[in-house]
C-alpha cells in the first residue's frame, strides 16, 4: 500500500521568522536516513545532539521531534523536552528515555505516541518518505510556562512567543 501525497511544506517556514543557529549531531546527518537506534521498532533512542549557544537573552531550550509527513492532518510529534537550562548545550544519546535523563528542571510532555519520552520513527509500512525535524528552541524565559500535561500544540502556542533563535536538523526514514 502506498499513500501518494504532496510533500508537505517545511512547517517551520510557516511560523514567524526567528534567527538560525546551528545544532549537529553524531547520530543523525542532515537529509539522510535515521538510524535503526532512531527507529520506535529499532533501539527508540533519542539521538545525541550538539549545538552552538542561542543568541544573548537565551535563557533555556526546548528540544523537539516532528514529523510533518504522517498520513494525519496535524503530523506526529515524536519528542518534546522542556526547559532544558540555558547553560546546557548538548544532550547525550538517550537523553529522552525519560525526565530523569535530562538535564537540570527539564521534563518531558507527552509525544503522539502518549508518552513522556521520546518515541522513534515509525511511519506505516510501504508509505512515502517522512522526515524527522529536530529542532532546538532557543527561549527568552527559564521557562515556556506550561507543565508535564501540556499537549505538543500548547508548548508549540508558547513557543510562537518565546522563541529567539531555531536550529533545525532532518532526518528521514521510509519503512
Amino acid at each position: 500500500m502506498s499513500l501518494d501525497r504532496p510533500v508537505k511544506p517545511d512547517p517551520y517556514e510557516l511560523l514567524p521568522a526567528v534567527p538560525s543557529f546551528s545544532v549537529t549531531s553524531t547520530d543523525v546527518t542532515q537529509g539522510k536516513p535515521l538510524g535503526e537506534a532512531q527507529v520506535y521498532e529499532g533501539g527508540n533512542t533519542s539521538p545525541q545532539l550538539t549545538w552552538e549557544p542561542g543568541p544573548e537573552g537565551t535563557r533555556s531550550y526546548v528540544v523537539t521531534c516532528y514529523d510533518p509527513d504522517a498520513p494525519v492532518v496535524s503530523g506526529f510529534w515524536h519528542w518534546i523536552a522542556v526547559d532544558i537550562p540555558g547553560d546546557v548545550t548538548a544532550l547525550d544519546a538517550g537523553a529522552g528515555a525519560s525526565d530523569d535523563s535530562l538535564p537540570g528542571g527539564a521534563f518531558h510532555v507527552r509525544n503522539d505516541f502518549g508518552t513522556k519520552s521520546f518515541g522513534g520513527a515509525a511511519p506505516p509500512p510501504g508509505d512515502q518518505v517522512h522526515r524527522y525535524y529536530f529542532v532546538v528552541h532557543a527561549v527568552t524565559e527559564e521557562t515556556l510556562g506550561v507543565d508535564g500535561d501540556a499537549t505538543p500544540a500548547v508548548v508549540g502556542f508558547n513557543l510562537a512567543f518565546k522563541t529567539a533563535a531555531r536550529a533545525i536538523l532532518v532526518g528521514t526514514y521510509q519503512h
